[in-house]
């Protein structure tokens, strides 16, 4: 068994970090989509860092940034770390990018101790988990676990550039070596994924780190509700088909539901009243609806339940109710035996272990497909996220490196 060696630089991580702010493209909190300058000149950083800890590096046909640590047994199964460097638009300092320096950090104390693992660890950061500049998701990840595909390539930002284009712009002189980047099962040993809560979790508990059970599938409506327009002032409120009026019960009804199906969360996100006039009976509205959890059954009785009530709401308020669902991401569960290790690790380190659900998506839902997964989640101040407020204290994130090394440690060397 290798001695752990919980000499993990956090100072080094804070200061990386706070470089890597810097590759943005706006003044206020941090952007950088991919296949930009400002990501290029994150991957420099990230390359001299690799190299700095003892790693060769390469780029894949999608232009992720991957850096190896050998193992005793360089055809062995991959331990793969990892998470994104791309950010919404004037996002946090901190999501995404923690997991890959921190990463960068296990495998330099790594090396600063002399040990080599039986298995090869590889660093990835990915190019796009955000999917903000092409409008979907996981390519950087969805590339590795081989599910990107051709129809990928024409996706276009708002410019019209396409994936194919940005990627000839940076220098990939054939845009379907997207292809050299699919690794398979038998080339992975698992992947590690650190990243900030993105949620109160944890501060509510009072605790730096906690292990991910899963990753919550999400079922994404879009609906309707018609009435009837009237003048605001002539219409007796009793014989109404207020269209506001059935989406107010509803979003009740929906909150509601939520609340009885802990941890299922349901949020309408966005709602439009039309003809929108003060003086005018709400005729239209239309609205979204995003339901999320882990446990597919209990998921399915609440969007039945809420369906089943706007039926009913329909038919006392005379109005028309229509839902179309747009979109369905099923869930992924974290490995058990991975999960065993990062809780040792935690008990090890903070003592009792806080398990969370993530409701956020994340690259381990990508690489879900090709390997199994793992997820070590940091405290964040107030849980927030994708904000330029986002914070994570230096010590907190101390604590992750060593939870992430001590799991590392374990997985890729033979007891």
């Amino acid at each position: 068994m290798i001695k752990l060696q919980y000499n993990v630089d956090s100072k080094r991580i804070s200061t990386r970090i706070e470089q890597l702010a810097g590759c943005s493209s706006t003044s206020v909190g941090v952007t950088r989509l991919p296949f930009t300058v400002e990501s290029l000149e994150a991957e420099r950083l990230v390359e001299e860092w690799m190299k700095a800890a003892g790693m060769t590096v390469r780029k894949d046909g999608l232009n992720n940034i991957i850096g190896r640590y050998e193992g005793k047994n360089p055809t062995a199964s991959v331990l793969l770390i990892g998470s994104h460097l791309d950010s919404v638009i004037e996002a946090g300092k901190f999501d995404g990018v923690l997991g890959v320096i921190t990463g960068i950090e296990v495998v330099q104390t790594l090396r600063d101790n002399g040990v080599i693992l039986d298995n090869p660890l590889e660093v990835v950061g990915f190019c796009d988990e955000e999917g903000v500049r092409f409008h979907s998701t996981f390519l950087g990840s969805k590339a590795i676990a081989g599910t990107f595909t051709a129809e990928d390539l024409e996706r276009a930002d708002e410019n019209g550039i396409t994936i194919a284009e940005a990627l000839k712009g940076i220098g990939i002189v054939n845009p379907y070596d997207y292809k050299n980047a699919r690794r398979t099962p038998e080339e992975l040993l698992a992947y590690l994924e650190v990243h900030i809560e993105q949620g109160p979790v944890l501060e509510k508990e009072n605790k730096p780190v906690g292990v991910v059970s899963g990753i919550a599938g999400a079922t994404r409506f879009s609906f309707e509700i018609i009435g009837k327009p009237g003048h605001a002032g002539t219409v007796p409120v009793a014989i109404r088909q207020d269209a506001l009026l059935g989406a107010s019960d509803l979003i009740s009804y929906i909150e509601n539901i939520a609340l009885e199906n802990k941890p299922l969360v349901a949020t309408v996100g966005k709602l439009t009243v039309s003809p929108g006039a003060s003086n005018v009976i709400p005729g239209l509205v239309t609205g979204t609806l995003d339901i999320r959890d882990l446990n597919v059954e209990r998921k399915q009785k609440a969007i039945d339940a809420i369906l089943a009530e706007s039926h009913r709401i329909a038919e006392s308020r005379g109005l028309q109710i229509k839902f179309d669902q747009v979109m369905e991401v099923e869930p992924v569960y974290c490995n058990e035996g991975m999960i065993k290790l990062i809780e040792e690790a935690i008990s090890e380190r903070s003592g009792s272990v806080v398990s969370l659900v993530s409701g956020a998506g994340h690259d381990a839902m990508a690489m879900a497909d090709v390997t199994k997964v793992a997820m070590i989640f940091v405290r964040c101040k107030d849980g927030l996220s994708h904000h330029p407020d986002e914070f994570v204290t230096e010590e907190d994130m101390g604590v992750g490196a060593e939870v992430l090394y001590s799991t590392v440690i374990k997985l890729a060397s033979k007891q």
